[in-house]
């Protein structure tokens, strides 16, 4: 039995992956802050093989106790989905964004993400059989910025550096990581996009969406491959959103 932990579990992509992942026949652990969301999404796993362990993600020692945790009870770790993410500040123009949110989204976008894939190299790395694969989500904004989004978009440009630093000292380990990097998908983020966002242009547009089921089995799709093959990006979006070309 393969065992994955899945950080933002409670909702949205998190909560998608998570049981996805489970109907492939993984183990899961769902971690996140919020413990009756996590609770929810055990409640849908099909096998009812779910370890629900509160976590967040910005404290060093929660972070490793949620890895302390998935070993204890199921031996080792094969997967972390690195999720959790927050679009705190979204919409405020860079001169008024104060310092607390700003931080706040480095604290959970990019630490959060860092010190989730640092224990889960150390337990890659000391387990035996040796080895595991990371899964980081990045976003569209990985690669393109919407307005107002400079939080956001520069730890997620940030986490592309982590993805290719993680890849490079996980050679000797057997120890994959990749990026996902997600459009439009369906989930409680998004729920603007339906009803108008901002554009470069300045006007205000609906934009389509995706299911977020669509995202999830990419991520198994990347999870399943064997050690020696390693989606290093991956880009899953909504077909028509305004992202490519001019919109």
């Amino acid at each position: 039995m393969s065992i994955a932990v899945v950080t933002g579990a409670g909702s949205g992509i998190g909560r998608s992956v998570a049981l996805a992942l489970a109907e492939a026949g993984w183990s899961v652990a769902l971690a996140g802050r919020r413990v009756s969301a996590l609770e929810e999404t055990a409640a849908s796993v099909s096998s009812g093989d779910a370890l629900c362990v509160p976590t967040d993600v910005t404290s060093p020692d929660e972070v490793t106790a949620l890895f302390d945790a998935v070993r204890d009870r199921f031996g080792r770790v094969d997967l972390l989905f690195n999720n959790a993410g927050t679009f705190a500040g979204g919409g405020v123009p860079v001169e008024e964004l104060e310092y607390a949110t700003w931080r706040s989204v480095v604290d959970v976008n990019l630490t959060g993400a860092f010190l989730c894939a640092q224990a889960a190299f150390r337990a890659m790395k000391e387990q035996d059989p040796q080895g595991g694969r990371i899964i980081n989500n990045g976003s569209i904004s990985a690669h393109v910025p919407r307005p107002h989004s400079i939080a956001y978009t520069a730890t997620k440009h940030a986490v592309t550096g982590m993805t290719k630093s993680l890849s490079l000292d996980g050679r000797p380990y057997r120890i994959a990581c990749g990026q996902i990097d997600i459009g439009n998908a369906a989930t409680e983020m998004t729920a603007r996009m339906r009803t108008g966002i901002l554009q470069a242009n300045g006007e205000l547009a609906v934009e389509p969406v995706m299911d977020a089921a669509d995202v999830a089995a990419t991520v198994v799709h990347m999870a399943g491959l064997p050690l020696e093959a390693n989606v290093q990006f991956a880009t899953v979006m909504a077909t028509a959103m305004p992202y490519i070309g001019r919109g």
